[in-house]
């Protein structure tokens, strides 16, 4: 029979650890898939995968792999090493113990794994399969990402689930939750479901990665003789400066003000300097005054 190389089926180095095994499994079950997959050789691969897997997640199992030695190559002639049966390796209790041959593994597998695995498989079950991970999008407000929250979600097979919205949380970011994706095979595990989350703006505050700006109207006094005047942030009521002579347009930083996080963003207000409207002749007569009195052409640059 010849020899199978399980690293190479999945592509990982002989030293990778259960986490990168359980990655490229996952990875390549879900290209391989013959539900999904349009590869001509789907069914085949998708089997070679699952046996590769079915060995080295399992510490027991991969050790006794790794015993026959790194010098095999897959496609050589492949016979157990004498003493194999008799050290206790060979299906973890000898070949052939309880085994019917309906594991869908290659001969080689059953060569060296065959009893035990049809014992604590069940004779004529076929190898887990983790389910595959899901994505969705989520939308947020400014003030959830700001304060987090609490969020219900519906997935589309009718279940809800309540999902934490952490706070300083940004667009494009993703939360994990763990075996709520597509339901595995055989008692393996669910996947996993992946929330991208996409912060919207309000009638108020705008984003611009951790950075909050909010468009604040002064009178022109204010913008002429400068003024204190309160601004309302997401963290609550506070009090900033106008300096003598400010621009309609000119902004104001308030450094940590923004997002939430290490470092946080910065809040920045929008001076937008907004005349009185006149209504009575007085008013009329006293803007006629100001335009008499500073000869000023605002269209001058």
């Amino acid at each position: 029979m010849e020899y199978k190389d399980y690293y190479k089926t999945l592509g990982v180095e002989r030293n990778a650890s259960e986490a990168d095994i359980k990655k490229a499994y996952r990875r390549l079950a879900r290209k391989y898939h013959p539900d999904v997959s349009k590869e001509t050789n789907a069914e085949q691969r998708f089997k070679e995968i699952g046996e590769a897997y079915e060995v080295l997640k399992d510490p027991q199992k991969r050790q006794s792999y790794d015993q026959l030695g790194a010098n095999w190559k897959a496609g050589e002639q492949f016979r157990p090493p004498p003493g194999w049966e008799s050290a206790g390796f060979g299906g973890f209790g000898g070949h052939g113990a309880g085994f019917d041959g309906a594991s869908g593994f290659s001969d080689f597998f059953e060569s060296i794994f065959g009893g035990g695995f049809a014992q604590s498989a069940g004779a004529g079950h076929s190898f887990q399969q983790a389910g595959q991970d899901q994505s969705a999008r989520i939308n947020v407000s400014i003030n959830e990402a700001y304060h987090g929250a609490n969020k219900t979600i519906r997935l589309s097979n009718g279940k809800s689930l309540q999902v934490k919205i952490p706070s300083g949380i940004t667009s494009g970011k993703k939360i994990r939750l763990s075996g709520q994706g597509s339901p595995g095979i055989n008692g393996g595990p669910n996947g996993d479901l992946y929330l991208e989350i996409t912060v919207v703006d309000d009638a108020i505050y705008k984003l611009e990665g951790k950075d909050i700006y909010i468009d604040v109207n002064i009178a022109p006094w204010e913008a002429a003789l400068g003024d204190k005047i309160p601004v309302v942030t997401l963290d609550g009521q506070v009090e900033i400066k106008i300096p003598a002579n400010s621009k309609s347009g000119r902004k104001m930083r308030l450094a940590g003000k923004g997002l939430p996080g290490s470092p946080a963003g910065d809040l920045y207000v929008r001076l937008l300097i907004v005349a009185p409207p006149a209504t009575t002749q007085e008013e009329k007569t006293f803007y006629d005054d100001m335009r008499n009195m500073f000869k000023f052409n605002p269209r001058a640059k």
